[in-house]
């Protein structure tokens, strides 16, 4: 502990170089090719649609449960449950979380598909620079 303590305490003062620019700035929104801006994106719809698809499929997996077992109330849904419910078994629990991701992962995607379609319309829509009326004189002889 004698030895170690000076070498912290060295390395502690040795002045440490650093980085003046990034060379990818992150802060910058305009550096970043429109792919990662998509995929970023995508990614927040994801994961912002996750709770929701989740609380979905818990109860789409406990009205499915409810409904196989002859509708026995020991397997009622999450608002009408009664205090000695049965518990999701572990593949059940799997399949509710497969279903929830793969339900925000198609949301993500439409989301993706949807502006990409928006993003082609407001480019055909954009004027152009090219003339459209053209002038030419009215008697032209060479």
């Amino acid at each position: 502990m004698k030895r170690v303590l000076p070498v912290i305490l060295l390395l502690c003062t040795l002045p440490v170089a650093a980085q003046t620019e990034a060379p990818f700035q992150l802060f910058k929104p305009e550096t970043h090719p429109q792919w990662v801006k998509d995929l970023r994106r995508g990614e927040i719809v994801a994961f912002g649609s996750f709770p929701f698809t989740m609380f979905a499929s818990i109860f789409i997996m406990d009205s499915v449960r409810f409904l196989s077992h002859n509708v026995d109330t020991r397997y009622a849904p999450w608002p009408f449950k009664p205090a000695g419910a049965v518990a999701m078994t572990d593949v059940e629990k799997g399949v509710t979380v497969s279903v929830a991701v793969a339900a925000s992962v198609i949301i993500a995607v439409v989301d993706h598909l949807i502006v990409r379609h928006k993003r082609k319309q407001a480019e055909s829509e954009k004027p152009r620079d090219e003339a459209i009326i053209i002038r030419t004189p009215l008697y032209w002889s060479p």
